[in-house]
């Protein structure tokens, strides 16, 4: 993000959606699931209400999230905003899980 786009956002140039995605069901806590279980427990979570759709159609969003650990919740609700029209779909998050041991690339 450059200076300019920082200014932006501060100055209120930049729209920030509230309400453009609902959890459309409850689901488990993802403590202790694996990658895989991760990715079904929150499958189709999360939905772009009606009313919200035409506020998303052809826009750029970018998702905020504060911790991403196995990226299911943000892959779902990026899904869910490119299904309501999206153009694209960026993901920011505060924090990343990693795990303890990895075995090199």
């Amino acid at each position: 993000m450059t200076v300019g786009q920082k200014r932006e956002i501060s100055n209120g140039r930049i729209p920030v959606l509230h309400g453009t995605l609902k959890r459309a069901r409850a689901t488990a806590q993802q403590v202790g699931l694996s990658k895989a279980q991760r990715a079904e427990n929150v499958q189709g979570a999360f939905r772009v209400p009606t009313e919200a759709k035409a506020e998303i159609a052809g826009r750029r969003i970018l998702l905020i999230d504060d911790v991403m650990t196995s990226g299911a919740t943000a892959d779902t609700c990026a899904r869910a905003l490119l299904r309501a029209g999206a153009k694209a779909v960026d993901v920011l998050v505060f924090a990343r899980v990693v795990a303890p041991v990895r075995t090199p690339i």
